[in-house]
């Protein structure tokens, strides 16, 4: 599904008050990572993950791998901290993209 500019509007708006749930740190991105955040995105949707300080990785760098390696994406980054969003496989899971979809 690819985000319109209302859609991403709305996104943003569910996730201002949460809290980064995941956070890259000096070992940087793996496959790994990359599985735990899929898996936690099938029963949220819609989560924040911190860039720490001392890791070399960039905001730019975490949207390529994410978007090039999953189904995720990456609706905004502000500063060090990424905005991911993916449509839950199993349907109970679904809250925030059946929303979507009607925007």
């Amino acid at each position: 599904m690819n985000l319109r500019g209302k859609q991403k509007r709305f996104l943003r708006a569910q996730a201002n008050r949460m809290r980064p749930l995941f956070s890259i740190g000096k070992e940087g991105l793996s496959d790994q990572w990359l599985t735990q955040v899929n898996a936690a995105l099938n029963n949220r949707e819609l989560m924040k993950v911190n860039i720490l300080q001392n890791s070399a990785v960039e905001p730019e760098d975490v949207r390529e791998f994410v978007e090039n390696n999953s189904e995720i994406q990456v609706v905004q980054t502000i500063g060090r901290t990424v905005l991911l969003f993916k449509i839950a496989d199993q349907a109970k899971n679904r809250h925030i993209s059946e929303d979507v979809k009607q925007i």
